[in-house]
Order: structure tokens, then sequence, then C-alpha cells
């Protein structure tokens, strides 16, 4: 909204609202924005989530510190997706495809986070929403997105062509802007990767099957990293700190590929359009880090499901809006590996008691952070043991952190590592 006034206000040739027009300023006002806005609204929030008695319910896992956690105030996403809409429909072009679906993105999670912590906190109903339930509303976001990517007329993209003399690379041009189901992938010299090599087979059908396959990929895509933010949220500042270094890769991969200039330079796809990403990335930078004044060790409020739910869902479909979903193995690494060690937990624990009859463990505990707050001596049966002593809840946290900003550093690096 503001960027229309000042944009008006700029033909009018009224000093200073011309700044309006640079991605750069109406970037550094969303972060500002949406930290104040956070940490101011983040008491606000609070006091009336524990005057409505909304407090987390903590099941007994034995773990340090744990159940000085019960009646924390849950439910805090909620801070979240205020800071980051308010300085988004101020500061954005709202007309923009790319903004809609982040916006869309934002509201369609975390309606879906909201309802799963209303019936397990308000009506006391420990399952919340049906894993059913949860999945249909994130194949749902996934539809919406890979459908819109695939229809409209301003989602597109210009391809890097590569001009060489003697084997080497002199200039980079682009192609006419088109439709495209390319990718980044890393570590690949000519990195761009096009889901239509999977669909060859269709033949005279090739480009409907590409985009369906496109589409799937997106559903699979949100469904599995909103669900891993959703396991890594279970530690003091873990959940929204990660997301906050991935929200910084992302913003600044959005900023690169929205300028031919430096990609160009980079080698990679133009994607015109969308440096308003920017502006969206650094709204969600700011609100996870205002939220942090509150989350940070020892918590005094939780995201929940609204808020995990949520930032798992901006991060997916921010990265596949600029193609370069390949890269979210890297770059949410932290996701990941709590995911896979909840999947291998499960999956070894069946095998064994299958083949056994008594089920084994690889952790002691999953996700994987619980596995470092567990001592090694805990009488647990699991094929790793270390560390032996529990490590502290806050180590675990900014050790995590540290990963965290390795792997996004690495995530980025990959654009020139080939």
């Amino acid at each position: 909204m503001l960027y229309y006034l000042f944009e008006y206000l700029d033909k009018l040739d009224v000093p200073g609202a011309g700044m309006f027009r640079y991605i750069s300023f109406r970037s550094v006002l969303a972060l500002i924005f949406a930290l104040v806005i956070s940490t101011v609204i983040g008491k606000k929030i609070i006091g009336k989530l524990q005057i409505m008695q909304i407090g987390e319910t903590v099941r007994n896992l034995g773990l340090e510190g744990q159940m000085n956690k019960v009646g924390t105030p849950t439910m805090g996403g909620i801070i979240i997706i205020i800071a980051i809409f308010i300085p988004i429909l101020l500061l954005a072009k709202l007309t923009n495809v790319y903004i809609i679906l982040m916006l869309i993105t934002t509201v369609w999670l975390g309606t879906i986070g909201f309802i799963d912590d209303y019936i397990k906190v308000i009506r006391k109903n420990k399952a919340g929403l049906s894993g059913k339930l949860k999945i249909v509303g994130q194949v749902g976001l996934g539809l919406i997105v890979g459908l819109t990517i695939y229809m409209s007329p301003n989602a597109v993209m210009r391809e890097n062509i590569e001009i060489r003399k003697d084997g080497v690379i002199t200039d980079v041009i682009y192609n006419q802007e088109i439709k495209s189901t390319q990718t980044t992938i890393p570590f690949v010299k000519n990195n761009n990767f096009d889901y239509r090599s999977l669909a060859s087979f269709m033949h005279s059908h090739r480009t409907a099957a590409t985009w369906i396959i496109f589409v799937i990929i997106t559903i699979f895509i949100v469904t599995a990293v909103s669900n891993g933010a959703n396991l890594t949220d279970g530690l003091d500042g873990l959940a929204a700190g990660s997301s906050a270094i991935i929200g910084v890769a992302l913003g600044i991969l959005a900023y690169v590929s929205s300028h031919i200039d430096y990609t160009a330079y980079l080698n990679i796809m133009y994607l015109p359009g969308c440096e308003e990403l920017a502006v969206f990335a650094s709204a969600f930078i700011g609100a996870t880090i205002g939220f942090l004044w509150y989350n940070a060790y020892p918590a005094q409020v939780f995201m929940g499901d609204t808020g995990s739910l949520t930032l798992g869902g901006i991060i997916a479909v921010f990265a596949i809006i600029i193609h370069k979903e390949l890269l979210l193995p890297i770059l949410c690494g932290v996701f990941f590996a709590e995911s896979i060690s909840v999947m291998l937990q499960v999956g070894y624990f069946k095998y064994t008691k299958k083949k056994y009859g008594a089920g084994k463990r690889i952790f002691k505990m999953t996700p994987l952070h619980h596995h470092f707050q567990k001592a090694g001596n805990a009488g647990i049966d699991a094929l790793i043991q270390k560390p032996l002593i529990a490590v502290p809840e806050s180590k675990i946290v900014i050790r995590f952190w540290l990963i965290g900003i390795i792997l996004a550093a690495l995530a980025i690096a990959t654009l020139k590592m080939r």
C-alpha cells in the first residue's frame, strides 16, 4: 500500500518518494518493520495466550528441563504470520504473482497449523488434526503453487546460454521469456536441469506430462519441507533460528536471480519479477528473528504448528518459485536430518521387531535433537550411544544454527562450484 502511495507521490516529484522504487530500500524497511512488529505485538499476544490459558502440554520423556516447559503459551506462530503480513501489504507489489503465492502459502499453512493447535490446546485432543487432513491441505497448496506457475503468464524465465570460444565461456546471453520447468541443480557444470527430460517417453504428450511431473514434485517438496520444519520445532529457538538463516540465503538467491548482470556473472537463469521476493524474504527474516526475542531459551512462547508448518511451507514455495528447489536438501539440511532420523528410527524399529520379535533403535530418541539431550547411559538400547553425556538444550540449538549457517553458505556457493 505504501509502495503504491509513494509511486503516486514520485509522479508528483515529491522529494524522496522515488526511494520506494528500489528493492534494497524496501527490503531493509520490510526487515525493520517485521522485527519491530513481532517484538511489539509478541508481548501482547503472549499475555493474551496466558490469560486464555493456552499452554503447552508436555509428555515426560525424561529430558533435562523438559517439564519446565509445561504451561508455556503456544500458537505463537500467529506472531510470525502477522509480522510477515503487515510489511508485505505495505511495501511489496501486491500485483506480483510471486508475492500473491507467498501470501497464499502463509495463510494456507498458517490456517492448517492453527486448526491443529486449536484441537490440541483448546479442545484438549492430543491427536490434533489428523495426519491425512494435514497431507490433504499440503497437497492442495502444492497444486495451487504448481498450477499457478504453469498457468500464469507472469511466471516466466529466461534461460542462460553460454557463448564459448576455444572451450572457454566468453559470454552468457539469454533467450526470450518462456514458460519453463527448468531448475538449478548443484555441483553440475551445466547446472540447468529440465523436468522435461523425465517425460521423454511421452512423445507427443511430453509437455503436458512434464507439467504434471512438476506439480507432483511441487506437492512433494511442500509436504516434505513443512513437515521437516514441524519436526525441528522441538527445542527453544531451533526452528525459528534455522528458518531465519535459510531465509537469508533464499533472499540472496532471489535477489541475484532477478538481476540480469548477476545472473550472467553466475551463469544462472534469469527470473523477471522475482525481485519482489527479496522484500518477502526480508519480512520473513525480521519476523523470525523478532520471534526469537521470546522463543530463545528459556522460551516464553512456542510457535506451535501454526508457526512451524507455515515456516516450512514458505521456504518450500519460495525455493520452487526461484527454481532452486533442488538446493533444499543442502539449504534445509537441518530439517532433512530431523526428518530422516525419524524415518530411519521408525523403519529400523519395525524391521527389527518383525525379524527378532523386539524392536531396536538407531538413535536414543528422535527427532535428532532429542538424541543429543539423552545421556548414553540412559538404559536405551540404541546403536548410537554418543554423546554419553546429555548436551544442554541451548548448546544443541546454537550448534544446529552453526551447521545451518555452513549449509546456507554452501548452498549459495554451489552456484559457482561446478
